[in-house]
């Protein structure tokens, strides 16, 4: 029996025991009336279906995002790994694990992503869009550092935020050269830096830093709205220009693109329109990144949620 067997190296007919997260929970009734408990288990590695045959236990949708000890055997379903586990309990205070193994992060360097953020935001000529900046990093660029930008889908992983703005940055700096003659860069790099600083409170998360569930604020609110929030409140204690403290908070409000994808409302600005698209680019880029990652080449993907498709690695 192998210990603390990572999920990328399992193969069908492993036997293990470790530690793992539970992504989620879900308790059903088999076709012969019996409860199992399906799951989703993962580590820094990756994910993995798990099955808990005839069981009776208290382990649920409550214990998502936390730590198990996992004793089980690795086998497969209609193409994919899948664990039938034998033994499962919640991680104890006195269990030896490594919380690293366990917690995907970005495949960044944090403290010079951080510190090329920070140039951009320096560089941003008008005054009143570089204070605002500074003014809502100084106060939550830890969460923007260290917290995923997502609780699945893209980029759901430590420094994730980070690794997504700054990906937005870099293609806005670009973008706003190509269209100068249309687009604003200080508005453009303003709003694209601080897109997405209302996640910080619309999560709620493990002692790890993952992402569990929603809070009631961003249940109710969500992070367009509550990051517009706190533009405004920014720009009100910096006295900055009525119109362009709107245009930030219209960059924020909008950057979904359109209704349907959660915008609060449709862009009216170009700035906020090429926003909407760059948010979009990269969001897209990563899931191929995360999805293509494991395949070899000339394979096709699983069918992917968010892109209502599969994919192709080609070589």
């Amino acid at each position: 029996m192998e210990q603390d067997l990572s999920v990328s190296d399992m193969r069908v007919g492993d036997t293990f025991e470790g530690f793992y997260i539970l992504r989620s929970a879900a308790a059903k009734i088999s076709s012969n009336g019996k409860p199992f408990l399906s799951a989703v288990l993962g580590d820094a590695t990756g994910d993995v279906d798990a099955k808990v045959w005839d069981y009776h236990g208290s382990i649920g949708p409550a214990d998502e995002g936390q730590v198990l000890k996992i004793r089980g055997t690795v086998t497969e379903f209609r193409g994919a790994l899948q664990v039938n586990v034998d033994k499962i309990r919640l991680a104890e205070d006195g269990d030896a694990y490594d919380p690293a193994s366990l917690v995907p992060t970005a495949p960044i360097d944090p403290e010079a992503s951080w510190a090329e953020l920070l140039k951009f935001v320096d560089s941003i000529a008008d005054p009143d869009y570089r204070a605002v900046c500074r003014d809502v990093l100084q106060r939550h660029g830890e969460a923007l550092r260290t917290i995923p930008a997502a609780k699945s889908v893209h980029h759901s992983f430590l420094n994730g935020l980070l690794m997504h703005t700054l990906n937005m940055v870099r293609q806005a700096d670009l973008l706003s050269t190509l269209y100068a003659g249309t687009v604003d860069r200080s508005l453009l790099l303003a709003g694209t830096c601080l897109h997405d600083i209302g996640k910080e409170r619309e999560f709620l998360f493990t002692e790890l830093g993952l992402v569990t569930e929603y809070s009631v604020s961003g249940e109710l609110l969500g992070h367009l709205v509550m990051g517009a929030g706190e533009v405004a409140e920014a720009a009100k204690r910096l006295g900055t220009p009525e119109e362009k403290a709107v245009l930030l908070e219209h960059m924020l409000l909008s950057h979904h693109g359109e209704p349907e994808f959660g915008a609060a409302v449709r862009p009216m600005c170009a700035e906020a329109e090429l926003l909407s698209y760059i948010d979009l680019i990269d969001s897209r880029m990563e899931i191929y990144r995360e999805n293509l990652e494991p395949l070899s080449p000339g394979q096709f993907s699983q069918r992917i949620f968010a892109l209502d498709k599969k994919i192709y690695k080609h070589g």
